[in-house]
């Protein structure tokens, strides 16, 4: 019984786990248009926001969303403590070198992203509704859908830009291992899919990474 709710708890982790995949994919696309990319930039910026924080479906899928983070952090800390009970012994040389680079991490880059994810809700999310304030240097926009002004005050602030730069990269860390996971999980480990798999993890964790990393670098450049 134990060892099925374990596969079950591996399995919905791993589904959340892809589901936040295609989030952040969507997400990092629309916060590209703060750059100038292309004419009308800020007007598709802000047509996007606009869309997103309006349309009712898309409220209904902020609430599915939030609730997969929850989901996702509540299980990965259960999985993980479950995993140091089973292995009192983990320090031992054997038992570390048995694990890839990025698994060894994961709890703790984890609770990295999951501080990140506070305080960037706090800056954006939870200003909207002023619930927090947002941080020196950035400002609340005159119409609560107007994200962009406040955007660019928050990423032209060097010591926040540095701070998001910082845990982007552990985001990129996190997902290179965690993407490859979920399709183990789901059965897809064989010797004709698993480099196929890994290739396509490291590429859309350096993909993902690389394009909010953009973000501030352009302001703190410019």
């Amino acid at each position: 019984m134990i060892r099925y709710s374990s596969i079950t708890k591996k399995f919905i982790m791993a589904f959340v786990g892809l589901f936040l995949v295609v989030f952040l994919s969507v997400h990092m696309g629309i916060n590209l248009f703060i750059l100038p990319l292309t004419n009308g930039h800020v007007e598709i910026f802000e047509s996007a926001v606009h869309f997103m924080t309006t349309n009712p479906l898309i409220k209904i899928f902020e609430i599915v969303l939030f609730g997969g983070f929850i989901v996702h952090i509540i299980i990965g800390i259960i999985l993980q403590i479950k995993n140091w009970a089973a292995r009192p012994n983990r320090y031992k040389k054997e038992g570390w070198s048995q694990t890839s680079f990025f698994s060894k991490f994961m709890i703790h880059t984890g609770l990295l992203i999951f501080i990140f994810l506070i305080i960037h809700l706090g800056n954006f999310y939870f200003v909207k509704l002023g619930i927090t304030t947002p941080v020196p240097g950035s400002e609340i926009p005159e119409n609560s859908h107007d994200f962009y002004p406040m955007a660019v005050n928050l990423f032209s602030n060097i010591g926040y830009a540095i701070f998001y730069i910082v845990l982007i990269l552990m985001l990129g860390f996190h997902l290179n291992h965690a993407v490859q996971s979920a399709f183990q999980t789901l059965g897809l480990n064989h010797s004709k899919y698993t480099p196929f798999i890994k290739a396509v993890a490291t590429i859309y964790s350096i993909i993902v990474a690389l394009g909010f990393i953009a973000i501030p670098l352009y302001f703190i450049i410019t």
